[in-house]
């Protein structure tokens, strides 16, 4: 029997491992393995034609010396956007979240179902839709110059704009779920408590609602912000060459003039940056109730 006993705590000290074996491998192929391969190619040089490029690890840091100097206002451009594109969308979606997790009663499942539903065409022909809305001769522009919004001449497209338009509308959702999932949980006795005590409404929310709703406000932040640092298509359709993000570099170095090095040292740098400030981030708004 004891030995039987001592089997058995031998299987359920293992067994949580095993459960997460599966995760694990997946992460090391298609995480660890290219992350290490990535860093090995920023650190070679290239060499052949360039029709059949050779690369030889050589531990060459020049790629990254390069990478910041000749792409520096590239760089800045991305967060700068980014930032800009993940403050407009927690401007806009803390409220859609905040009625549909209060307000909106029956109707709940509905408004989700809506802001979902047009996530449902691909993020490339999102994009191409709105190239169409912000054309020269369309009726946005239209609009706005007949109310003395646009000088004339003046354009939307392939502007900062509309760029940072572009990626306000295609991350938008990834703000407004986790919002709307962490003002759900909020009890709604915990505000009227707070309206009992003679609080007034924008008392409330500073005090009550947006303390609980920092978990959200944290994760749909990173869910923009990450992902839009990096993005290219909205440049590439909505911008100019004035307008090109590092997303757009790197695309370019890799498919088209195939200098891997150089690609992949700037990923990385890419990757750094972008880690530490989601590292100062988190620790600022603190991780605790993120689950």
């Amino acid at each position: 029997m004891a030995g039987v006993a001592s089997s058995s705590r031998q299987r359920s000290k293992i067994a949580p491992y095993l459960m997460i074996l599966p995760a694990l491998v997946y992460l090391g192929i298609f995480f660890v393995i290219p992350f290490f391969t990535l860093a090995r190619t920023s650190l070679s040089s290239t060499g052949g034609s360039v029709f059949l490029p050779t690369l030889t690890f050589s531990w060459d840091f020049a790629n990254y010396t390069e990478a910041f100097s000749h792409y520096r206002d590239q760089i800045i451009r991305s967060f700068t956007y980014a930032g800009v594109a993940t403050v407009l969308c927690l401007v806009m979606a803390f409220p859609l979240a905040y009625v549909i997790a209060f307000k909106a009663g029956r109707y709940k499942n509905l408004i989700l179902g809506l802001v979902i539903l047009p996530f449902f065409v691909t993020f490339l022909i999102r994009t191409i839709a709105w190239k169409t809305i912000l054309a020269d001769d369309g009726w946005v522009v239209s609009a706005l110059g007949a109310i003395g919004l646009l000088p004339d001449e003046g354009r939307l497209l392939s502007t900062s704009y509309a760029v940072i338009g572009g990626l306000t509308y295609n991350w938008i959702i990834f703000m407004i779920l986790p919002l709307y999932v962490s003002l759900e949980k909020i009890d709604p006795r915990l505000i009227e408590a707070s309206k009992d005590l003679y609080s007034s409404n924008a008392r409330a929310f500073r005090k009550v609602i947006l303390p609980l709703a920092m978990p959200g406000v944290l994760a749909g932040s990173m869910l923009v912000f990450i992902p839009a640092v990096g993005d290219f298509i909205n440049a590439d359709y909505l911008g100019s060459t004035q307008t090109t993000m590092i997303g757009n570099v790197i695309q370019k170095q890799f498919l088209v003039v195939k200098d891997y090095p150089n690609a992949a040292a700037l990923s990385m740098v890419l990757m750094v940056i972008i880690l530490v400030g989601v590292l100062l981030y988190t620790r600022a708004l603190g991780t605790e109730d993120l689950v």
